[in-house]
This record gives C-alpha cells, sequence and structure tokens, in this order.
C-alpha cells in the first residue's frame, strides 16, 4: 500500500455503510455478491428508489459567510451522512459506487469547500479555516447534527470539526488520516506531490497515490475512475491551481511537528 493508504479489515459487526468504506480503502471494489443487492439505483430507507448519484443535480446554497456552497444530497435519514473531499478533489471526485452504497440507508450530503469547485469564495491555506467553513455550510442547509465521514485532507478537517464544534458531530470516520503534527506528516511525499500535485490533474495520478500497485488493485481503481468519469452532464467545475496552492499549503502547516498536541 502507498502511504496514507491501508488495508482495513471490517468486523461483520460494523454498519454497512462502515464496511463499505474499508472495502473501498482496500481497494476490492463492490459487487452485488457482497451485501446481496447491486450498487446503483437500490431503494432507500422508506422503500423508494434513490437517484443515482452519478445523476445526482448540483446544488447552491448561500452562507452567513458570504459563500455559495455546491452540492449534492441523496438518501434519507433523520441524521446525514457528510464527506470531507480529498486533496484537490471536488464533487466529481467521490465513486459513485460509494455514495449510493452508503445512501442506501443514509442520508449523505457531499460540497465543495470554499473555493473549491462550483463554491464560489477563495480556499484557505489552513485546515482550521476550511472547519470554519465547512460548519458554515452545513449552518446554511440547516444541518446541527451529523456523522463526518473525512478522506485525505478532508480527514483533517474533520477532526478540527469535532474539536472546535463536538456538539456537530456525532460519529467521526477518517480514512486516510494523521493527527496533527504526527511523526512524519510534515511536507509531502515527493512522488505523491508528483502524481497528485501536477498543473493538470491526471487519473493516473490518482491511482498512483489512492490504490495499491497490485493487479487487483489496479483493477478496482480504474473500474472506480470510469465510474467517476461517466457523468457527462452538469459536472461540477475543475479545482484551480489556487486550490491546489491553498490545499498544499494546509497539509504542511497541519504536518508541522507539535509532539504537545499528541499528548493525552
Amino acid at each position: 500500500m502507498r502511504r496514507g493508504i491501508r488495508k482495513l479489515t471490517a468486523p461483520a459487526s460494523w454498519p454497512d455503510q462502515v464496511r463499505v468504506l474499508c472495502l473501498v480503502s482496500a481497494g476490492k471494489g463492490l459487487k452485488q455478491s457482497d451485501y446481496g443487492y447491486p450498487v446503483l439505483g437500490r431503494p432507500a430507507q422508506d422503500g423508494a428508489m434513490a437517484t443515482p448519484y452519478s445523476e445526482l443535480p448540483n446544488r447552491l446554497v448561500s452562507a452567513a459567510n458570504g459563500v455559495d456552497y455546491a452540492y449534492r444530497e441523496t438518501g434519507k435519514g433523520a441524521v446525514p451522512l457528510v464527506l470531507l473531499q480529498h486533496f484537490r478533489g471536488n464533487l466529481d471526485n467521490w465513486d459513485p459506487a460509494l455514495v449510493d452504497a452508503l445512501a442506501t440507508t443514509r442520508r449523505v450530503i457531499t460540497f465543495d469547500n470554499t473555493g473549491v469547485g462550483g463554491s464560489t469564495g477563495i480556499t484557505p491555506n489552513t485546515v482550521k479555516q476550511m472547519a470554519d467553513d465547512a460548519v458554515a455550510f452545513l449552518a446554511a442547509i440547516d444541518v446541527d447534527h451529523a456523522d463526518i465521514l473525512g478522506f485525505s485532507i478532508g480527514s483533517f478537517v474533520g477532526q478540527e470539526i469535532s474539536l472546535t464544534r463536538p456538539a456537530l458531530v456525532r460519529r467521526l470516520v477518517l480514512a486516510s488520516a494523521a493527527p496533527q503534527g504526527a511523526a512524519g506528516m510534515h511536507g509531502w511525499a515527493p512522488d505523491v506531490i508528483g502524481a497528485v500535485g501536477m498543473p493538470e490533474p491526471s487519473p493516473e495520478g490518482y491511482l498512483g497515490v489512492f490504490f495499491a500497485n497490485s493487479p487487483s488493485s489496479r483493477a478496482a481503481g480504474k473500474q472506480a475512475v470510469l465510474r467517476m468519469y461517466a457523468r457527462t452532464q452538469d459536472r461540477d467545475k475543475a479545482t484551480t491551481w489556487e486550490t491546489r496552492q491553498a490545499q498544499y499549503d494546509a497539509v504542511c502547516t497541519w504536518g508541522i511537528p507539535e509532539h504537545e498536541l499528541l499528548k493525552e
């Protein structure tokens, strides 16, 4: 496995939505036989057919901080599951198979944080401000209690939200994560930033960072990329170089060794 990606084994007692996350993190992909139902277009909790993620409309909501946030949501449930995206990712960089699997029993919300993709504003260069902006988005859509799933830089933002606004977070799920100031976190591995930090991101760079260098993992990764790019209408706006630079700085700052922060 590449740096930051660990193969996870999900106990049978875990909820389906967490088991699905572990399967995707391990690069196994999703098959109908894993859960006994197809991935797309399954009934939601109330029996109605949920709209597949790849067909959801892009929505906009204006927040009190002056930012118009682009987002999508699907599924039903009292407490939503909010997904926080990886470095340079936008609404289209979530694997539709993952979102559709989660939405069988949950209301699932994806969004572009400030300055990312279809959202307005300037992308901040600190995780703290990204967390504050995410809280502003949730307030704008009247969410005051949520489960948070953070992926990569999204996992840093999720940790910050849970620390600064603990009443907002019921459960926190972290993927490709590390605590602030942890050993080995400062800076970027040259092969990682070389793959995903170029001016024009490529599917091959994504595969090299987020999937293991094995035939099965690469095959699963290629299937995921095909699902992400299958949508041809109403795609999200691409992230800008300015967003890349701000997120790059935020990750570097998050990784500055702060051993006092790691003490219990």
